[in-house]
């Protein structure tokens, strides 16, 4: 429930994203300080790979044209907020992702549930049958005449319609 390991848990989340948030803040600090002091004899390769991440921020699928319009007016406006909701969105967080855990275990159980209620139903189906073919016989063996002896004529029909029935 909400004891102390849910506080815990909730405690090092917020701590890992308030670390998350200070990397990001580094991150685009760190990049516009050192592109000038990049070595002479490596700074084409330096280029070269920064190119290539900024070609990979670019690129997203184009689904539709209507996406390709809205792109067209999102970079005229922002040049990376449309790679960055598209990101956002693809990525799950992790109540998405515990909430489709569960959906999934749910569902799960539900349909062995709903095997088990089956099984049930067609087990108690077949009793029912087999019990009822137990009394038709036992009525028919059970018959007496006037006198108190048993029916042996009854019981002939019996064991013939048996016989016919495993033929």
């Amino acid at each position: 429930g909400r004891g102390f390991a849910f506080r815990r848990k909730q405690k090092i989340e917020r701590q890992y994203k308030k670390l998350l948030k200070k990397q990001r803040k580094v991150h685009s600090q760190q990049g516009d300080q050192f592109t000038d002091t990049y070595p002479e004899h490596l700074k084409h390769l330096y280029l070269a790979e920064e190119e290539m991440l900024k070609k990979r921020r670019r690129r997203a699928p184009d689904d539709s044209v209507s996406s390709e319009e809205n792109k067209a007016i999102d970079t005229c406006t922002f040049p990376y907020r449309s790679v960055v909701t598209e990101e956002k969105f693809k990525r799950k967080t992790s109540n998405q992702k515990a909430k489709e855990e569960y959906e999934k275990i749910n569902a799960e159980r539900t349909r062995k549930r709903e095997e088990a209620e089956k099984r049930k139903q067609q087990r108690e189906e077949a009793q029912r049958l087999y019990k009822q073919k137990k009394m038709e016989a036992y009525k028919i063996l059970c018959k007496k005449t006037k006198r108190g002896q048993p029916n042996l004529n009854l019981q002939m029909e019996f064991l013939l319609q048996k016989i016919q029935q495993n033929t």
